[in-house]
């Protein structure tokens, strides 16, 4: 199995700044810095969204953006759990002693 590779904050900086700059091709850029396009778009989505802060030096996550993706992480988690607790409630509701 294939590790994944991890990029630093200000390498999708510049790889957003470059396929956002007039003249340049997602495709283009992506090719030229050996990333996969879909990836470079990715990041040019968050970045149009303003989940990642385009100032450099800064982290490319805002820190009120981390807490709500890790919000939304355990709120999912806590769902799955209260839904295995329902299907196990009613099974155990059915079951004679």
């Amino acid at each position: 199995m294939a590790s994944r590779k991890h990029y630093t904050d200000e390498f999708k900086r510049e790889a957003v700044r470059l396929a956002t700059a007039p003249g340049n091709s997602m495709a283009g850029v992506a090719r030229d810095l050996g990333v996969n396009r879909t990836l470079i778009g990715h990041w040019v989505k968050n970045a149009q969204a303003g989940k990642y802060e385009m100032t450099p030096g800064a982290p490319l996550k805002s820190e009120s953006q981390s807490e709500v993706e890790q919000l939304r992480r355990e709120l999912a988690k806590v769902k799955m759990e209260r839904d295995i607790l329902k299907k196990a409630l009613g099974y155990f509701a059915k079951d004679p002693m």
